[in-house]
C-alpha cells in the first residue's frame, strides 16, 4: 500500500465571494516541489490558462497507462524511442444523470527501436497495461485504446 499527498490551496484574495465573480483559480502543490496553477475549466468560469481538473483527470489516466505499458515493453525487451497520445475525454451526464468523464479515448503513437512488434503484440501490451493501470482501475469512466501501431 502507498500513500499519494497533494496540497490543494485556494483563497478568496480581492474577490467579491458571489458566484459569478469568485476566482476559481488555486494550486495543486505535489510532494516533489512542483507547484501547478490550476482553475476551473473556463465553461464554467475559470481561468483559460491554469489546467482544469477535467484535463488533470485525462493526463493522469493517459499517463498511467503511458507508463504501464513502457513498463511491460521493457520486461518484454522492446524497446520504445518514444510515445505520444492525443488523450480526449467526454464529459456527459453519467448512469446517476450527473456530468461525468464518461469517456476517455486514448490515441497513443509509438515510435520502436528496430523491428516494430505485430498489431497483436501491441493490442495484447495495451490490453494488459489497462488492466494493470492504477487509475484505470480507479474509475468507472469508459476508456478506449485507439491503436494505429
Amino acid at each position: 500500500m502507498s500513500e499519494h499527498v497533494v496540497d490543494v490551496s485556494w483563497s478568496r484574495g480581492e474577490y467579491d465571494f458571489a458566484y459569478d465573480s469568485y476566482s476559481r483559480d488555486h494550486e495543486w502543490r505535489f510532494d516533489g516541489g512542483i507547484t501547478v496553477p490550476a482553475s476551473a475549466n473556463p465553461k464554467y468560469l475559470g481561468n483559460p490558462g491554469p489546467v482544469d481538473p477535467e484535463e488533470a483527470f485525462v493526463a493522469a489516466l493517459s499517463s498511467c497507462h503511458m507508463l504501464t505499458f513502457l513498463s511491460i515493453a521493457a520486461r518484454k525487451r522492446l524497446v520504445v524511442d518514444s510515445y505520444e497520445d492525443h488523450a480526449v475525454g467526454v464529459m456527459a451526464p453519467g448512469s446517476s444523470g450527473r456530468l461525468a468523464i464518461t469517456q476517455v479515448t486514448l490515441n497513443p503513437k509509438i515510435i520502436w527501436n528496430g523491428a516494430e512488434p505485430d498489431a497483436e503484440t501491441v493490442g495484447k501490451i495495451h490490453h494488459l497495461a489497462h488492466q494493470e493501470c492504477f487509475i484505470a482501475n480507479s474509475v468507472t469512466t469508459e476508456i478506449i485504446v485507439a491503436t494505429d501501431n
